[in-house]
C-alpha cells in the first residue's frame, strides 16, 4: 500500500488532473474555433492572483482560487474583445503575444518576487491535512497516514473539479449556448448571416476558458506551494495547445486523454531524457500524418459507442437519418 501511495504518484496524479482542466480550458476556445495560445497566460494570472492573496491578504484558499479564476476571467475581457475580431493564426500569434506580455509584467513586478517567483506558497494538501486532523484523523486511517489521506483528498478534490467541467462541457454541447458554438466554428459568416452574435458567444467562449485556466492556474500553485515566471513561457502555452492536438480538439475528452499521455510521457521516458524532445516531435509528426484529428474524435466515439451500447449507437444512427 506505502508503494502505490508513494508521494510521487500521488503528485502526478494531481499534476494529470490540473493539466486535463488546462486541457478542458482550451477546448472551450476550441469549441468556437478559435485558435488561442493565451491560456498560460490567464493560468499565470490565476496563479499569482490566488498565491499572493493567500500570502500577502491571509485569504482562504478555497475563496482565493475562484478569485483567481475571476481575475483571469477580468484579463480575457481586456484581450478578448479585440482578439475576437482576429481569426485563425493571427488570433494565436495575439494571444501569444498577450501570454508573453503578462509574463513579463509578472517578471519585472515587485510584489511577484520578480524571476525569484513566489515560493512559501500555502499548501492545499497541508490545509486538507488540518481539516483531518481536527476531525480526529491526525493519525491516518486503515494504515493510511494522514500525509497519504490528505493528498489523497486532494485528488479527489481535483477529480470532482474534472468530472464536474466534463458534465459542464457536455450539457453546454447540446445547449442553445453550445448550439451556437458549434454554428460559429462551422462556418462563421453564415453563422452570422442567420442571426447568430458571433461576436457575444467568442467572447463568452473566450471568457470561459480564461476562467477555467485561471483555476488550474490557482491549483496549481498551491500545489507545488512556488511559482516563477518561467512557469508560464512560451513552451507551457505551446504544450496545453497540444494537449488538444493530441488528443482531439473536438469532444471534451480528446484534451483530456492528450493532457494524460503528456504529463505521464516526460515521467516514463526519464531514462531516455536526452532524446525526449525528439520522441515528441516524431510523436506529433506521426499524429498529423496518419490522425490529424486527435486520437480521439466524434467517429471514434459513435464507433465505441456502437460496439458497447448497441442500442444506444441505434438510436443515435436513427437520430441522424431523420436528422
Amino acid at each position: 500500500m506505502d508503494q502505490l501511495l508513494n508521494p510521487y504518484y500521488l503528485q502526478i496524479a494531481m499534476f494529470i488532473l490540473i493539466n486535463a482542466i488546462l486541457g478542458i480550458s482550451i477546448y472551450f476556445t476550441l469549441a468556437t474555433g478559435q485558435l488561442s495560445l493565451g491560456n498560460a497566460g490567464f493560468m499565470s494570472v490565476g496563479a499569482y492572483t490566488s498565491a499572493l492573496l493567500t500570502l500577502k491578504a491571509g485569504l482562504p484558499l478555497f475563496l482565493a482560487v475562484p478569485a483567481g479564476g475571476l481575475a483571469a476571467c477580468l484579463l480575457a475581457a481586456i484581450i478578448g474583445i479585440p482578439a475576437t475580431r482576429l481569426q485563425g493564426i493571427y488570433l494565436a500569434i495575439a494571444t501569444l503575444g498577450f501570454g508573453e506580455v503578462v509574463r513579463v509584467i509578472i517578471l519585472n513586478m515587485k510584489i511577484t518576487n520578480g524571476a525569484l517567483g513566489l515560493s512559501g506558497i500555502p499548501s492545499l494538501s497541508a490545509q486538507v491535512s488540518k481539516q483531518l486532523s481536527a476531525m480526529g484523523l491526525g493519525n491516518g486511517l486503515g494504515g493510511i497516514s494522514v500525509q497519504q489521506l490528505s493528498n489523497l483528498s486532494v485528488i479527489a478534490l481535483l477529480a470532482l473539479l474534472v468530472v464536474f467541467l466534463i458534465f459542464f462541457a457536455l450539457r453546454l454541447r447540446h445547449s442553445r449556448l453550445g448550439r451556437a458554438f458549434a454554428a460559429i466554428k462551422d462556418d462563421e459568416h453564415a453563422a452570422e448571416v442567420t442571426g447568430v452574435d458571433t461576436v457575444r458567444y467568442k467572447l463568452m467562449a473566450f471568457f470561459i476558458g480564461a476562467f477555467v485556466a485561471g483555476i488550474a492556474g490557482g491549483l496549481a500553485a498551491h500545489v507545488t506551494f512556488y511559482i516563477g515566471p518561467k512557469d508560464f513561457s512560451y513552451h507551457r502555452a505551446v504544450e496545453i495547445l497540444l494537449f488538444a492536438v493530441l488528443g482531439g480538439g473536438n469532444v471534451i475528452w480528446g484534451p483530456i486523454l492528450g493532457s494524460t499521455i503528456l504529463t505521464l510521457l516526460p515521467e516514463v521516458l526519464r531514462a531516455v531524457a536526452d532524446y525526449r524532445e525528439m520522441i515528441y516531435g516524431g510523436i506529433l509528426v506521426v499524429m498529423m500524418i496518419f490522425r490529424p484529428q486527435g486520437l480521439i474524435s466524434e467517429e471514434t466515439l459513435r464507433f465505441w459507442q456502437s460496439k458497447l451500447l448497441p442500442a444506444a449507437g441505434q438510436s443515435e444512427k436513427a437520430r441522424r437519418s431523420a436528422g
